[in-house]
């Protein structure tokens, strides 16, 4: 029997609370089903319609099949999957094919079963599959295989080795724990210990997928393949088409025809020990207008790349499609040629060079009065190091630095302290997250692996070229020339809800409904300040933010707090700031290499490029670091380390240790025998019967059981007494019941899947 109709009209509903319906609900929901849960009449479903349709639009939750809804990045009830791995219980894990990482983040986690029934085909690694999914929690599905689909033979990186049944080929991706059988005619040439490029072709043989080698990419046992590993995987441009070579190779120095003289001005270049090219150099002085007093002058000058790089030729060409410069810790992949990046790109000291620069004038609180902008001819004064210049200012000059103490670097830190204090009273995202570096040896083996220093150099650098990026998109507003901007949204709710439901677990409040700003995060991370949650609460307010991309339609940078923004300082190896360059040029009238008026149509387009090309390198460098330190660790297994858990999965636990940075799984197989429930939204693995509770920053001692430089990966056993589990009175069950997932450790039976 239906429920009476109200005497009166309901309420009719706020956006969050249809929000929260709607996610609370794990399956799609319609018009009708929402109408019903908030007793709605015949008059207010059209508002209800409009609202539905705004929050679509706004991003905010999606239409599935039968016009129902559902949060971003729901899956629908019958898609293709791709198999791509294996995790460490044997089961197969799957990727939407439609899924839009760009847009959603990364994938939620797929688990596939196989098919079953008298007819049922056996499906893994690289099969492609219709199937239909089952929600286990808000990033976790079940998928039961329909059918297997015909699909493009797929390429896998892998080191080709000899066994007793013929040729393996073992993947380097850490996520495939497949070995795929490689027939003799198949090698082309290679040998046992080759890294090779291979393509997975139909068949199987004991069991095994087939694998035929396509090219042969060197000898693992040489240390610098672990780059070439990264290189390969994550697609990384490396050849040089002959013409942009020949470019680079035939350049020579700018005519000063044109262009202002700055080699008086004793202009300095600030980087790392082990910087490969130096595009950006600093000068300042007290400002010596008497209207300002205790203000400053500061010039930032920027390597003139667009002089050497013009649109449409061939070096322009091969610049877009790199993107950026790629850094590993033995090599670079630049975006343009040595000839130019380390050449006449590169801003060496006591060297002429073409320039475009910009002088600013700051009042003593860092305000900024006005900017100018010119193309210039400079002379480095001197190749200085973030740790030479920080030395000198603390008392401890050297022969380079003595005679630049007071008439530079002292200038240099006054400018800083004024743009520093301006920053903080204009409020910026404050997180504090160590970075670590990777020493490689002459022979390419991993030397050491420390802290990476964080001085006042550095944000003494970085001040001055967040000033220089401001006044570029400023100055191209005011000269009506088009902008990439660098822009950041502010987090979506999704990620806010997540993150406020998890501070709660911590008893730090994030209140709903406040305007968004940084300071709000900075609140967070300074109550966190000092306690044993400050490093995860620094990890999980980063993991909330949106990610910066290209964009010529601004929206401002969130972290930074500022309403415009642009790259400007690198265009070396940026190929934004390089359209910054030529948009100056052309707006400015400072001569040759300006922006092509068939480019200006392009923006759009180019700031989709670079932001994935970006973001192409970012996870290549975090490969390539995170491999040199498994071959770092290769000799210490069974040593015994202390770390912290960075993830909490069905799998297990991911664990980061603390000198090295080194990240691994502990197995759940491996855990103290129970039941354990994965809770996502407390972010903990807790055990039903025995009360342990694993938790996201929770400090642990582990034992390295495997490492696996090949394919990057460690596996730790956790070392815990009973008495020393973490108590069950920590962060429980979240607020919809019970957590989606159940596992058991070793010597307990369970029913269930494992």
């Amino acid at each position: 029997m239906p429920p009476a109709k109200p005497t009166k009209q309901a309420p009719f509903p706020t956006r969050a609370e249809v929000l929260d319906y709607i996610r609370d609900n794990p399956d799609h929901v319609g018009k009708r089903e929402i109408s019903r849960a908030f007793q709605l009449d015949a008059e207010q479903r059209p508002q209800l319609r409009q609202m539905l349709k705004q929050l679509e639009d706004e991003g905010h939750i999606q239409r599935g099949r039968k016009r129902r809804f559902a949060p971003p990045g729901t899956l629908p009830e019958v898609t293709v999957l791709t198999i791509h791995a294996t995790d460490q219980d044997g089961e197969l894990l799957a990727r939407p094919d439609t899924w839009d990482t760009e847009d959603l983040g990364p994938p939620p986690r797929v688990l596939v079963l196989q098919m079953k029934g008298r007819h049922a085909t056996a499906v893994g690694v690289g099969d492609r599959v219709l199937a239909r999914l089952t929600r286990d929690g808000e990033t976790s599905y079940t998928a039961k295989p329909i059918k297997r689909l015909a699909s493009a033979p797929t390429r896998l990186l892998g080191v080709l080795a000899e066994g007793p049944d013929g040729w393996r080929l073992r993947p380097t991706n850490k996520r495939d724990r497949n070995e795929y059988l490689v027939r003799g005619g198949d090698r082309n040439g290679a040998e046992a210990g080759e890294l090779v490029e291979a393509e997975v072709v139909p068949g199987r043989t004991y069991g095994l997928r087939m694998a035929k080698v396509l090219d042969r990419l060197g000898d693992t046992a040489n240390p610098r393949a672990v780059s070439l590993i990264c290189i390969h995987s994550h697609g990384i441009p490396t050849e040089w088409p002959p013409e942009a070579e020949d470019q680079a190779k035939t350049a020579g120095p700018t005519p000063p025809d044109g262009r202002e003289d700055l080699r008086a001005v004793p202009l300095v270049t600030i980087d790392g020990e082990d910087a490969r090219d130096f595009d950006d150099a600093v000068w300042a002085e007290p400002d010596p207008e008497p209207t300002n007093r205790g203000g400053w002058h500061a010039m930032v000058a920027i390597a003139d790349v667009a002089w050497y790089v013009r649109p449409g030729d061939a070096l322009d060409d091969e610049a877009m499609r790199r993107g950026n410069s790629v850094y590993f810790p033995d090599r670079v992949v630049p975006m343009l040629p040595e000839a130019l990046s380390n050449g006449w790109c590169s801003l060496r000291p006591h060297e002429d060079r073409g320039c475009l620069a910009v002088e600013m004038w700051f009042d003593a609180d860092g305000k900024k009065l006005r900017h100018r902008f010119l193309r210039g001819v400079m002379r480095s004064a001197a190749r200085l190091t973030y740790t030479q210049v920080q030395m000198a200012v603390d008392g401890s000059p050297d022969d380079t630095t003595g005679p630049l103490v007071e008439p530079l670097l002292t200038p240099l830190y006054g400018v800083f302290q004024a743009l520093d204090g301006a920053r903080r009273k204009r409020g910026s995202l404050d997180l504090d997250l160590p970075e670590r570096r990777v020493i490689v040896a002459e022979d390419g083996t991993v030397a050491d692996i420390q802290p990476r220093p964080r001085y006042d150099s550095h944000r003494l650098i970085e001040e001055l070229m967040i000033a220089a990026n401001v006044c570029a998109a400023e100055e191209l507003e005011r000269v009506r020339q088009p902008c990439l901007y660098r822009i950041h949204d502010e987090p979506s709710q999704e990620k806010l809800t997540a993150l406020r439901d998890f501070l709660r677990t911590l008893d730090i409040k994030l209140a709903p409904g406040q305007v968004l700003t940084p300071q709000l995060f900075n609140r967070v991370l300074e109550h966190a300040r000092d306690t044993e949650h400050e490093h995860l609460v620094n990890e999980v307010v980063l993991r909330a933010q949106a990610q910066a991309e290209y964009n010529p339609d601004n929206i401002g940078h969130f972290g930074l707090g500022l309403r415009r923004y642009a790259h400007f300082t690198s265009p070396i190896r940026r190929y934004a700031d390089l359209m910054v360059h030529r948009a100056l040029i052309r707006g400015l009238s400072l001569g040759d290499g300006g922006l092509a008026d068939d480019q200006i149509d392009q923006f759009a387009q180019i700031g989709g490029h670079i932001s994935s090309t970006e973001r192409r390198a970012a996870a290549a460098e975090r490969d390539a670091v995170n491999r040199f330190t498994v071959a770092f660790l290769a000799s210490r297994v069974g040593a015994t380390f202390t770390g912290r858990v960075n993830g909490v999965t069905r799998a297990g636990l991911f664990v980061t240790l603390n000198d090295t940075g080194a990240d691994g799984l502990i197995p759940i197989s491996t855990l103290p025998a129970d039941f354990y429930w994965h809770n996502e939204e407390a972010r903990c693995l807790e055990g039903r019967e025995h009360g342990r509770v694993y938790r996201l920053g929770q400090p642990v001692t582990v034992r390295l059981r495997e490492a696996d430089p090949i394919a990057g990966g460690l596996l730790f056993e956790l070392l815990e007494d009973d008495e020393d589990a973490a108590p069950s009175s920590g962060p429980g069950r979240g607020r919809r019941g019970r957590p989606p997932a159940v596992r058991r450790g070793p010597g307990k039976r369970a029913g269930g899947r494992r």
